[in-house]
């Protein structure tokens, strides 16, 4: 494990959000290069202080060796010796590995925050990491990583949900975390599939970017939309998933996003990038962009809590 994370002296944070890279095989493509050009142009103009990678960072099934694939995409964002965080999409372990394995290949790079989580509940990489003040180690902000799983059950079909036990999880992690007066944290959560809540935000809030495709979020609702409504904590969620998808929209005080595919050996019409999420120390707020390969920055989003009448 790195360093903790820490706000910078002038009260800003900032995540980078890759998703959806799709790095294929044993052999290195053209695709791949690309891919991998597109990150580092982008890390290069942010200089982040966390890389969040949300799900889909290999191809398995197919390839022979997909661990070797899964190096290759660790040894290219560790080499920029920053904090990064990982979650796994549908496709990682879909075939000739598991997510234990990939697990356990993680645990090899010092930059790597990514922790496994409770055995005993649903998937592997269900973990918070928390943002210390810029002046002193109490803890300002936390960061939530969820594991979203892959495929649901053939009698039900689509994509799996995030489960009860997760969902109970986090509710217990958020009361750890709120401050002594009882209130809540700011925090942001991080997962791959997108919720079902994310077909409602275009009938109830704001919006700002693309929607090219359908939302393939799972057909059963787990309730982990409700929950954090109710803890109060997270201001936004961050997906991947939909390469065609790249919005933020705002339901009931909670802005749902979809970061920006970066992989080229995959689908997707969206010229390829990554989204950045900058905090602000003792603030319920957040802004939000996307940085694309050829360095424009594009689709400004900000969340700004309402103050309560």
């Amino acid at each position: 494990m790195g360093e903790q994370l820490r706000f910078r002296e002038d009260g800003t944070f900032k995540i980078l959000q890759f998703t959806d890279l799709h790095i294929g095989g044993d052999v290195e493509k053209e695709e791949d290069i690309k891919t991998f050009q597109t990150i580092d142009k982008v890390i290069e103009a942010e200089i982040p202080d966390l890389i969040a990678i949300t799900g889909d960072l290999i191809w398995s099934e197919g390839v022979d060796q997909p661990g070797k694939s899964y190096r290759r995409v660790l040894d290219h964002i560790d080499k920029w010796n920053i904090p990064f965080a990982i979650v796994y999409g549908n496709h990682d372990s879909e075939a000739n590995i598991t997510r234990e394995e990939l697990f356990k290949i993680q645990e090899d790079y010092a930059n790597s925050l990514a922790q496994a989580g409770p055995a005993h509940i649903h998937g592997v990489g269900n973990y918070s990491l928390p943002i210390q003040s810029s002046k002193n180690d109490v803890v300002e902000s936390v960061l939530y990583f969820i594991d979203s799983g892959a495929y649901a059950p053939a009698h039900i079909g689509g994509y799996e949900w995030i489960h009860h036990d997760q969902v109970n999880w986090y509710v217990d992690e958020s009361k750890k975390y709120a401050r002594i007066d009882g209130n809540p944290l700011p925090a942001l959560a991080f997962f791959h599939i997108p919720l079902p809540e994310y077909n409602d935000v275009f009938q109830y809030g704001k919006m700002s970017g693309i929607k090219n495709e359908m939302i393939c979020s799972p057909k059963i609702n787990s309730g982990l939309f409700t929950a954090m409504l109710e803890s109060g904590d997270v201001m936004g969620t961050f997906v991947g998933h939909d390469h065609d998808n790249d919005f933020c929209g705002e339901l009931y005080g909670i802005s749902l996003c979809y970061g920006r595919s970066v992989g080229y050996n995959v689908y997707g019409g969206l010229e390829r990038g990554g989204r950045v999420i900058q905090l602000y120390e003792g603030k319920r707020e957040f802004d939000s962009w996307v940085r694309i390969g050829d360095g424009k920055v594009v689709s400004h989003y900000k969340h700004k809590e309402k103050s309560e009448s």
